[in-house]
C-alpha cells in the first residue's frame, strides 16, 4: 500500500464540550401543601370554618328570637351535613396535612354538631320532661372545657383566632347555663331567657368571626398572598387558622 508523503496532516477534532443540563423553569410556589406520600392536598380549613359559621349562625338567630324556634328541625339538618360532617372530614385533612391544632379544633367542634343532632333525633326523648334542660347544659359544659382547652393552645395563632376561641367558650358555658337552670322553675327560667339570649349574641358574633376566618383563608389560598389581616401572633412555617 503507497502513502502520499506530501499529503497535508488532518488537525484531530477536538472534543465537543458537553452543555449544562437545562435547569427547570421557575414558576410559582405551590399552594397546596404535600404530604409525606407526595399527595397534594388543599387547604380544608375555608370549608371547615364556613361549615361551623353557618350552623352557628342559624341557632344563634333562634336563640336571640329572631327567628321562630319552630325552624329548628333545619338546623339540624345543616349540622348533620354542614357544620358536623363537612367540618369534621375538614379536620380529618388537616391532621393528614400535619396541622394539630386545626385538625383537633374542627374534629372537635365537627363531632360537636354530629353529637348535637344524634342527642336531638335519638336521645333526648329517653331524658325524663324535668331533665331534658339539665341534659342540654351538661352537653355543652362539657363542649365549653374542650373550647378552653383550644384557647389556651391558640396563643400562636392569631389575634382573630384567639378571640373567637374566648368568645366561644364564653358563649358555650353562658348558653348551658341558660338551659341548665331552664329546669330549675319560674323565676329560674325568666333568667334562664336572659341568659340565653345573651348567648345567643355572643355566639352570634363567633359565626362572623368564623365566616371572616374563612373568607381570609380561601382569600388567601386564591390569590396567593393575604389579603384580609387575621393578625399573626407568631411567624413559624406556614399553617392555617392565622399560623403562618
Amino acid at each position: 500500500m503507497s502513502t502520499d508523503q506530501n499529503a497535508t496532516p488532518v488537525a484531530p477534532t477536538p472534543p465537543r464540550p458537553r452543555l449544562a443540563p437545562e435547569a427547570p423553569p421557575a414558576g410559582p410556589a405551590p399552594v397546596a401543601a404535600t404530604t409525606a406520600t407526595g399527595v397534594a392536598w388543599g387547604n380544608s380549613a375555608p370549608l371547615a370554618l364556613a361549615g361551623f359559621a353557618t350552623t352557628t349562625f342559624m341557632l344563634s338567630l333562634i336563640y336571640i328570637t329572631a327567628v321562630p324556634a319552630a325552624t329548628t328541625p333545619v338546623v339540624f339538618g345543616v349540622a348533620l351535613m354542614f357544620g358536623g360532617l363537612a367540618q369534621f372530614v375538614g379536620g380529618i385533612i388537616q391532621l393528614r396535612m400535619g396541622n394539630t391544632f386545626g385538625g383537633m379544633l374542627f374534629c372537635g367542634f365537627g363531632a360537636f354538631w354530629l353529637s348535637l343532632f344524634a342527642i336531638a333525633q335519638f336521645f333526648i326523648k329517653s331524658v325524663p320532661p324535668a331533665q331534658v334542660g339539665h341534659a342540654q347544659g351538661l352537653f355543652l359544659y362539657a363542649f365549653g372545657i374542650f373550647a378552653a382547652i383550644m384557647f389556651l393552645a391558640s396563643f400562636r395563632t392569631s389575634i382573630v383566632v384567639v378571640t373567637a376561641l374566648a368568645g366561644l367558650t364564653a358563649a358555650l358555658f353562658v348558653i348551658g347555663a341558660a338551659l341548665y337552670t331552664a329546669s330549675l322553675g319560674v323565676i329560674a327560667g325568666v333568667a334562664s331567657s336572659g341568659l340565653l339570649k345573651t348567648g345567643g349574641w355572643i355566639a352570634l358574633v363567633i359565626a362572623g368571626l368564623a365566616f371572616y376566618l374563612a373568607l381570609a383563608e380561601v382569600c388567601e389560598a386564591t390569590y396567593g398572598r393575604e389579603i384580609l389581616p387575621v393578625g399573626h401572633l407568631a411567624k413559624p412555617e406556614r399553617e392555617s387558622l392565622g399560623e403562618g
